[in-house]
């Protein structure tokens, strides 16, 4: 079964004095790009969370953001009362004022706050991991249901083409036909003499020359082995896409020998819907 890259997971938990918030977006991308927003206090468990994430999300690129809002009398924040009575010391000395006023100049002065760097809460750091883990299972559950809107439209897409390639082997005799038709309405054209059995010989030479046999053998094959490998446990986007290229490169043989213009059209067909499918393929894991 395949998945989407594209998601969104959030989950939020109240702790006694702060309300902490984990989002994690995902959008297509070739390989893992992640983003990380934090406070500067959990920063020394940014490498840990990036591992969880990577682990659980394997490619795309993805947002994280880690929001801590302080909802209880919690404060890390403090009055540098030594800086201000110095600063207000120094400003009477210079301008007459009363406290109140010199107050207010000193504390716009630098180094009048100082903030303590408090060590991670054992209780609040799990509470953190919890919230990642359910905010990933959130953006898990939104990847799989991205992807199974993938697989039925590849389904389709994959029927289509299906039914084009046996429109294809329908009128190949048809094609070969008209073509050896054309050839000896072009010698008869010459009006010359030819060693009939010559000519036959280089006829069958030049008709094996459009001969798509194993062109269609082929195709038909690599579209067996994409449903093959669309319903299969694992999303493998990458592979899908080495699957599909193939499948290209079938058609375009196919289309390069036609000659005939019944063919070509159905070969433009399959083009399209083998294009659709390229560009859906961007956004599987």
């Amino acid at each position: 079964m395949i998945q989407s890259m594209t998601g969104f997971g959030k989950h939020v938990i109240q702790l006694p004095t702060k309300k902490i918030t984990v989002e994690l977006k995902s959008l297509n991308s070739k390989s893992l790009d992640l983003n990380a927003r934090m406070p500067q206090t959990y920063r020394e468990k940014e490498l840990e969370l990036r591992k969880t994430i990577a682990s659980a999300l394997v490619r795309g690129k993805i947002d994280f953001a880690l929001y801590v809002e302080i909802t209880g009398d919690e404060t890390s924040t403090e009055v540098n009362q030594a800086v201000v009575k110095q600063y207000i010391k120094q400003l009477r000395a210079i301008a007459d004022g009363d406290d109140l006023r010199l107050m207010e100049m000193a504390l716009r002065l630098p180094d009048t706050l100082k903030t303590e760097r408090d060590d991670i809460d054992p209780e609040e750091y799990q509470g953190i991991l919890e919230a990642l883990k359910e905010s990933l299972r959130e953006i898990q559950t939104f990847r799989s249901e991205e992807g199974r809107i993938l697989e039925k439209d590849f389904a389709a897409r994959l029927d289509t083409l299906k039914s084009l390639l046996q429109q294809v082997m329908a009128i190949d005799p048809e094609r070969l036909g008209a073509i050896r038709e054309r050839l000896d309405k072009a010698l008869a054209d010459l009006k010359v003499e030819v060693d009939a059995n010559r000519f036959e010989q280089e006829l069958i030479y030049y008709l094996e020359k459009f001969d798509i046999t194993e062109e269609k053998v082929r195709l038909e094959n690599h579209l067996n082995y994409f449903k093959e490998t669309m319903d299969s446990d694992d999303s493998n986007g990458k592979k899908l896409g080495f699957i599909s290229q193939e499948i290209g490169r079938e058609i375009n043989t196919i289309g390069s020998k036609a000659n005939y213009a019944p063919m070509q059209q159905l070969v433009v067909q399959m083009k399209d819907e083998l294009e659709k499918i390229k560009e859906q393929m961007l956004n599987v894991l």
